[in-house]
């Protein structure tokens, strides 16, 4: 008969929400390996989490392990026994290796040879007897990002652990973890049910947590929040409307057991503030869910919702209580805007010099100059110069906001500060806005500069934090990449494609090692980086190895244009002419690599072509040679494909129509260099044959 219900609960005191997620899933992946790896079957496993307890069920479970029968392959049959069929010393020594009598070993045939082979059974213990080390490994197999020692048992946990729970059905499943052994109690919560309770069997966990006002299952429990919070919005006056930050509601389901959502309000005076202060100070120190007008355009309004742990009977003294704790902090944001813009931006430059950018690599002040020279560069370079006058002064500013009272009170909101108190100290709206710009994306797939200025100038700082922190032994990694280097060349990248700029990278990381003074070699290590982490992102989008390699070696230098090439090719791929011209330049490319010993060079001798098709193949590259190379040096992929389609059928009539290695060896070696001539224009669209179909 199966076991209906295996429950594991691990009471805690608070684990932080951050940490739940991934050991619910942790959990569950664990237990569920661990039971098919015991020969354990079971019909279902869930996870489940509050703040207090992380608790697995699993449901439909055999009451005994599932037999196994092992066939290990021992030594062949005749070294296994002599002539007169007596078992060799292998044998005896395989069998008493694998606890079995010689005579149960038996013969299998692989491959046309007979070995012998022992059949070993594994052991079907009781499921009962099983459960206690699974469990055990369970939870000494849960890490947390920090955890923490709470006792003199030497085992850690991402909180103290209070109690362990553990049941098959009405059985207690006896083991200890640390200094806590498992019994049959619970903890019901902590301020609105009992402290101690007893589970007689695990069917009834849920109901008895229910009762005492836990309710473990998250999806019930995000349900009751979302519908109580529906209830609130109701009674607001006016068109106001809830915005339900799935985050924000996430962290707060994995900060109560019992959601109880109620409003609050602050003084209307606070929204003179820039809204990203208000929202981070209500969303990262309280968890506030903010409200917005939709009637205004969505902007704030003076009210807040907030998900309280405890039902009390009057919610006033904990909405007043909230309240109370949010107009301080927004008291301090409301003195940090008026003190911090006494003095315009651009004063608060100089003060960077004290500030050090990484101990090797000098000050925030130095490290600002440097961007700067690069950011003039790139607009110099790529026909900017309308707008170099911007860039040159968001560059300016673009860090003075590190060294403000807000910025040190909510460092997130470096950049949006530094836009606002721009446009209070009167600088171009397209500077302001890039002080902010020049941080997006955030990552490679966030939201994209808007704007030139903020583009070029986030460009600009992303290679020289690359390039500097290459300077100074800062590379990543395969454990560590302390600057997010990885992260800056792959936004780099998102910002070349979204904002369709054909920088050529390798011409911006040598000037940006002339800049920081780095020699050729880390150059070369630096343009690798790039390069690799290009194709990683192309291979994200889908895009085969081979293409990626084929377009990398046209303009591999040029991001934006590599990705507009394989577009190109992923479009004529299929096509007929273009599988046709990938085949002949295998062909080519093959032909070429067994004979390469006797092309003495590319001259082509017209007065040697006995066939036609040699004359109209060499007719064709001629004609061709220069509009190719002109459409890959201005980056026509359309007119090259176009081109290439011309190109395909007068190659495939040359093999059809000639043999290459012919006899003669002047003729031969004619239609070889013919050949090498065609497979130089090829090779201007790349490596052709990476693409060829193979049949």
């Amino acid at each position: 008969m199966a076991i209906k219900n295996v429950l594991l609960e691990i009471g805690t005191e608070e684990i932080p929400s951050r940490f739940i997620p991934d050991a619910l899933e942790t959990l569950k992946r664990n237990a569920v390996n661990s039971l098919n790896a015991n020969r354990i079957e079971f019909r279902d496993a869930k996870t489940y989490a509050t703040p207090r307890r992380l608790v697995l069920l699993v449901t439909g479970v055999s009451e005994n392990q599932s037999e196994q029968v092992e066939i290990v392959k021992g030594p062949p049959v005749s070294a296994a026994y002599d002539r007169n069929g007596i078992p060799t010393r292998a044998a005896e020594g395989f069998a008493k290796s694998r606890g079995i009598k010689i005579d149960d070993l038996k013969e299998h045939a692989y491959n046309g040879v007979k070995y012998i082979v022992a059949e070993v059974r594994q052991e079907s213990k009781s499921t009962l007897d099983v459960l206690p080390e699974i469990m055990t490994n369970l939870i000494a197999g849960l890490t947390f990002p920090k955890s923490m020692y709470w006792d003199n048992s030497g085992v850690r946990f991402a909180r103290p652990i209070r109690w362990i729970l553990a049941l098959a059905d009405d059985k207690l499943i006896p083991f200890k973890y640390g200094n806590i052994s498992s019994g049959r109690l619970t903890s019901g919560h902590r301020f609105m049910g009992k402290k101690v309770i007893e589970v007689h069997n695990a069917s009834e966990f849920l109901d008895v947590l229910y009762t005492n006002n836990v309710i473990l299952d998250q999806e019930k429990r995000l349900q009751k929040m979302k519908s109580s919070i529906a209830n609130i919005q109701k009674d607001f006056e006016g068109n106001l409307e809830v915005e339900m930050d799935e985050k924000i509601l996430e962290e707060n389901l994995y900060l109560v057991e019992y959601p109880v959502p109620f409003v609050g309000s602050f003084d209307k005076r606070y929204l003179e503030i820039p809204e990203e202060v208000l929202t981070t100070s209500m969303k990262k120190n309280q968890k506030y869910l903010a409200v917005r007008s939709k009637d205004k355009g969505g902007k704030l309004a003076n009210y807040f919702v907030g998900v309280s742990n405890n039902r009390v009977p009057d919610m006033n003294v904990i909405r007043e209580g909230n309240e109370r704790v949010l107009r301080a902090r927004l008291e301090d944001a409301a003195f940090f805007w008026e003190e911090d813009r006494r003095i315009p931006l651009a004063s608060y430059v100089d003060r960077l010099k004290t500030v050090t950018y990484q101990e090797k690599l000098g000050s925030m002040y130095d490290k600002v100059m440097l961007t700067r020279e690069l950011a003039l560069w790139l607009c110099s370079k790529y026909g900017f110069d309308d707008i170099a006058s911007l860039i040159d002064r968001a560059a300016y500013l673009s860090k003075a906001d590190l060294v403000t009272s807000m910025v040190f009170e909510f460092p997130e909101l470096q950049g949006i500060i530094g836009r606002e108190y721009a446009k209070c100290s009167g600088e171009d709206p397209r500077v302001s806005l890039a002080i902010h710009e020049q941080y997006l994306p955030p990552s490679a797939t966030g939201k994209i500069p808007t704007d030139d200025v903020g583009a070029i100038l986030g460009i600009a700082e992303r290679l020289h934090i690359i390039t500097a922190c290459h300077k100074v032994g800062l590379a990543p990694t395969s454990s560590q990449d302390p600057y997010a280097l990885r992260r800056a060349a792959r936004c780099i990248n998102a910002i070349l494609f979204a904002r369709r700029y054909s920088f050529n990278i390798y011409d911006a990381i040598k000037k940006s090692c002339e800049i920081n003074g780095v020699d050729d070699e880390m150059l070369k290590t630096i343009n690798e980086f790039m390069r690799q982490k290009l194709q990683e992102q192309l291979r994200e989008k889908g895009y085969s190895f081979e293409i990626i390699a084929l377009a990398m070696d046209v303009s591999g230098d040029v991001p934006y244009q590599v990705m507009r090439l394989i577009d190109t090719l992923e479009q004529v791929k299929t096509e007929e002419w273009f599988s046709a011209l990938a085949n002949s330049a295998v062909r080519v490319k093959n032909i070429l690599l067994k004979n390469a010993n006797e092309i003495a060079d590319v001259h082509v001798d017209v007065n040697l072509m006995t066939e036609s098709a040699e004359r109209e193949l060499l007719d064709e590259i001629s004609r061709l040679e220069e509009p190719v190379a002109h459409a890959v040096s201005v980056y026509d992929w359309s007119t090259l494909t176009r081109l290439l389609a011309e190109l395909s059928p007068v190659i495939a009539k040359f093999f059809e129509s000639v043999m290459v290695m012919d006899k003669d060896e002047s003729v031969r070696k004619n239609r070889l260099a013919l050949l090498s001539k065609c497979n130089a224009l090829m090779k201007e669209a790349g490596d052709l044959s990476v693409l060829s179909v193979k049949k």
